[in-house]
């Protein structure tokens, strides 16, 4: 499955309300408030971030933290992420928010992102069921740099388009994509351009996309009421 300019994926429809649309603004705020910390392309450090540069994001953003090859787990998360599963998710493994069969393509994209380092976006649909009706999502997960230099950590947002219902809500993964940044790992490191192609994987299968804007066309919304929820951390 191939992405135009404009950004639309799976759920795309013919109202232009698809991964693209307004629904899913958030996520090109985030990568745009990320993508303005970058000196060059140097990633992001821990500590450059500012909650009020993402104020109408905050309840769907979250930061995580590589604790194993493939594993990240919640230092802080927004409410919507507390929403989806019913309790607070802090300390908790990314994968919480994943049905099983997905958990393997996650923790291969999660890898991808503190190591080569890259940027991973992913297509969701949760489960249905009585009291748990259609509802789509939208994940991107950005690097960021600890004190020395290496990707440990990672800025995300999750974008949802349909009705909560019942929680615990986990989702099957549509689709995933990722962008490779050419960055090298280490305080001292140089900064060089990588060869990587974005990679969007309609799974099963695999295919080459040339050509795309992960961000697509964005409508403003409304600033929603905001509620953080820190961790000690």
């Amino acid at each position: 499955m191939a992405f135009s300019s404009s950004g639309r994926g799976p759920f795309s429809d013919d109202t232009g309300q698809g991964t693209g649309g307004p629904r899913f603004a958030v996520l090109a705020q985030v990568r745009a408030y990320w993508q303005g910390l970058r000196h060059g392309m140097a990633l992001p450090q821990r500590d450059m971030i500012d909650p009020r540069g993402i104020a109408e994001a905050l309840e769907s953003t979250f930061l995580l933290e590589r604790v194993a090859p493939g594993i990240a787990r919640f230092r802080i998360a927004g409410m919507h992420l507390h929403d989806l599963i019913g309790l607070d998710v802090r300390g908790m493994p990314l994968s919480t928010l994943f049905d099983p069969v997905a958990r393997t393509r996650l923790a291969e994209g999660l890898e991808a992102v503190f190591t080569t380092p890259a940027i991973l976006e992913m297509w969701l649909e949760a489960e249905r069921g009585l009291g748990r009706p259609r509802l789509e999502g939208r994940m991107l997960v950005l690097p960021l740099s600890d004190a020395q230099g290496h990707s440990t950590l990672a800025l995300g947002c999750l974008a949802l388009a349909g009705a909560l219902g019942r929680a615990p809500r986990r989702f099957a993964m549509m689709g995933l994509m990722r962008e490779a940044l050419g960055v090298e790992q280490g305080a001292d490191a140089a900064l060089k351009p990588s060869a990587g192609q974005d990679m969007f994987t309609p799974l099963p299968a695999l295919r080459k996309v040339t050509g795309i804007s992960a961000d697509g066309p964005q409508a403003p919304r409304s600033k929603p009421k905001l509620r953080l929820v820190h961790s000690r951390d």
